[in-house]
């Protein structure tokens, strides 16, 4: 059953249910699933489209127990893996920009093992991103942001050279959030707007008033993006974890059940349609 913080009518609710009870367990539901989702699309593209969407990729360790995975790289290679069907189905809707936090500063403090695992994940899916046809022809641009000077040399090495190959492009950007964290973010931010100040010489007196929302927001990791519209966690967990915290003020969140790894099409667009769904106040 998903989370969505959104009031769904009955009847769109039911057929909901009745539509992915078919797309279930059944070879012979292939047929309706497919046309379920074109239905989907279709209603989906009627609405108002995020222009950013931050995706919280939850699930994985749970995904590997479901099926039996033991090996870390199995299963974040799994997850890694996801990520070309989210790149087509926001092809599918033009979203422009996309987050993904792949990795926060708190996960080093996993197993030595796992945290292997995942980075191995993330070095091995962006030198694929580098020479993707589909990258290119998309003109995707990739990026990282997070305290990536945290990430191993051959981690970081393979993010510069997808960064590098892709840095003239702009049709979609997708970043990657490497050894993120949002508390950190906000502390990076303050710290390089001071330092900017001390080098021009300004005295505490003359710098406290320059600090205002929009400027610290010119010092976030990727001040150049629009702030999330919509962000979608996976696994069934209903928090942020730290995830865009300055960024998500007026965000709207979408809780889904599905492990990451196991994401579709349809739980995507179900997502999007529960942002169409809201009546964003911006606080007014």
């Amino acid at each position: 059953m998903e989370k969505s913080l959104a009031r769904r009518a009955p009847i769109e609710g039911l057929a909901d249910r009745l539509w992915s009870a078919w797309a279930f367990g059944r070879i012979a539901a292939a047929p309706l699933y497919r046309l379920y989702e074109r239905r989907l699309l279709e209603q989906v593209r009627g609405g108002p489209i995020p222009r950013h969407v931050g995706l919280i990729l939850d699930g994985n360790r749970r995904y590997g127990r479901q099926h039996n995975l033991t090996d870390p790289r199995d299963i974040y290679g799994i997850g890694a893996d996801k990520l070309d069907d989210l790149l087509g189905w926001c092809a599918d809707l033009s979203i422009p920009a996309i987050t993904l936090w792949v990795l926060s500063t708190d996960n080093f403090e996993r197993p030595a093992q796992e945290v292997s695992g995942i980075l191995t994940a993330i070095e091995s899916k962006l030198r694929r991103l580098a020479e993707d046809p589909h990258i290119h022809r998309q003109r995707i641009r990739v990026r990282g942001v997070g305290r990536l000077e945290l990430l191993p040399g051959p981690t970081l090495a393979a993010l510069r050279t997808a960064e590098a190959a892709t840095a003239s492009y702009g049709e979609i950007h997708l970043s990657i959030a490497a050894a993120y964290g949002g508390r950190q973010e906000i502390t990076d931010a303050v710290q390089a707007f001071l330092r900017e100040q001390q080098t021009k010489g300004r005295s505490l007196g003359e710098t406290i008033p320059e600090i205002t929302p929009q400027t610290l927001g010119r010092y976030l990791y990727a001040p150049d993006l629009p702030d999330p519209e919509l962000i979608i966690r996976t696994s069934g967990e209903i928090r942020l974890s730290g995830f865009l915290l300055w960024q998500s003020a007026y965000s709207e969140f979408y809780f889904t059940d599905v492990f990451w790894p196991a994401m579709r099409k349809i739980d995507f667009l179900r997502a999007v349609r529960a942002f169409q769904q809201r009546r964003r106040r911006f606080g007014r």
